[in-house]
């Protein structure tokens, strides 16, 4: 069964400012349809098989990771939640706080 995929606010936060981010410093779009191409795809791949990523410390999250980003999701019976997309070259502290 193919399961719905929801994006939580944070998440689609999140994607909106890595994609503007990756626009103004190359002033260009190009990087940034790629990437949320990369993104897309991620996200499919999810949908049809949850199992796909890295089982977390927190039970029932996983995480997905395209190229310097990390995708962390949730499954549920029916439903895909995307939680947030957060870049691995910060400060690992800081994530505590988004995944409350």
């Amino acid at each position: 069964m193919v399961k719905q995929v929801v994006w939580s606010p944070r998440a689609h936060k999140d994607r909106r400012e890595i994609l503007d981010y990756w626009v103004k410093r190359n002033k260009s779009n190009v990087y940034s349809k790629k990437l949320n191409q990369l993104i897309k795809e991620a996200i499919q791949l999810i949908r049809d098989f949850p199992h796909i990523g890295k089982q977390t410390d927190e039970p029932n999250t996983r995480i997905k990771v395209v190229r310097d980003y990390l995708i962390f999701y949730e499954e549920t019976p029916t439903e895909i939640h995307i939680l947030a997309i957060w870049d691995k070259r910060q400060d690992p502290d800081r994530l505590k706080e988004v995944l409350k």
